[in-house]
């Protein structure tokens, strides 16, 4: 199932998600209201906004795991809701990274990333995760399990488990925010690398960014082309570092998109030594003059739910 060409692969259009609270059905929060946001084949997009702006929540429902209130999430010009593409109407074009590690603590490394792969059957399970391991630089580490593995270690075991199922979409919440800055780092550069199809471009001239890839799909592990990447975070540096555009949101409730940046700057990039150059800092300004009244909203509303 692939789309038409120039079809966005995640397109929200007019989602609104509004909860109802289960003790008392008349009180009401709307997350995020009248949202449209276009993610293309190949591009990498960051959301940024303060907290409690619904960022997760449009995750959720790009993954299938939340049905908006209202509005639509297409996936390669086919809706979510449509059964006969989706039949549980969860994403299956798409791997989902968290925010929180998601190993399973009694399967070691290898197993880990075996798992997705072993559910859908795919008969040479472990030789795809082997490969992935040793792409994100873990290949002597497959037989430990999750607790004895460092933070950064885990993470890049995430990834490895995410990727190698070979995702045209991959969602990614806020998945560095516990790391330290050198281990952080590190993390965005390897997912640059790997993202880009290519462990060693990060260190190749920088040069304008290739065109982006279609969203055929491909053998489990085998695909090396750009996927499309969904990235949520609050830090506005790493968003700018790593995207090809930057959409902001406004200070819930009702959060919608209010800014949306695009980020001109060549490829490679290395995280650390783009944010130093002139162009990284006239972005980081004029993304953050539209972000920064949002941010101290959010910061009030938190400080009256507190009193």
């Amino acid at each position: 199932m692939t789309g038409l060409p120039g079809t966005p692969a995640l397109e929200l259009r007019g989602v609104s998600c509004t909860f109802v609270s289960k003790d008392a059905p008349g009180q009401r929060y709307t997350a995020v209201q009248g949202v449209d946001l276009t993610v293309g084949a190949g591009e990498f997009v960051s959301v940024v906004g303060p907290t409690g702006c619904g960022k997760s929540t449009l995750l959720n429902v790009a993954a299938g795991l939340l049905a908006p209130s209202t509005g639509e999430a297409l996936v390669f010009g086919r809706r979510l809701d449509d059964r006969s593409a989706f039949p549980d109407g969860i994403n299956t074009r798409a791997g989902y990274m968290f925010q929180a590690d998601s190993l399973m603590p009694w399967r070691t490394a290898l197993g880990n990333v075996m798992a997705g792969l072993e559910f859908r059957g795919a008969p040479d399970a472990k030789a795809v995760a082997e490969d992935w391991l040793r792409r994100v630089g873990l290949g002597g580490f497959g037989d430990r399990y999750p607790h004895q593995l460092s933070g950064g270690m885990r993470k890049r075991t995430s990834l490895a488990q995410t990727l190698a199922l070979d995702p045209d979409i991959i969602l990614m919440d806020e998945p560095f925010s516990a790391l330290d800055i050198q281990t952080r780092q590190l993390m965005e550069n390897e997912v640059l690398a790997l993202w880009a199809g290519d462990g060693d471009e990060r260190r190749a001239a920088p040069s304008s960014a290739p065109p982006p890839s279609g969203g055929g799909r491909a053998a489990a592990g085998g695909s090396r082309g750009r996927k499309a990447v969904l990235f949520i975070t609050h830090d506005l540096d790493e968003a700018i570092a790593m995207s090809d555009r930057v959409v902001v949101m406004s200070a819930g409730p009702a959060s919608r998109p209010i800014g949306e940046f695009a980020i001109d700057i060549p490829r490679p990039r290395d995280v650390a030594e783009v944010k130093v150059t002139p162009r990284f800092l006239e972005l980081h300004a004029a993304i953050w003059a539209v972000l920064r009244e949002e941010v101290l909203k959010g910061y009030e509303q938190q400080l009256k739910k507190a009193a």
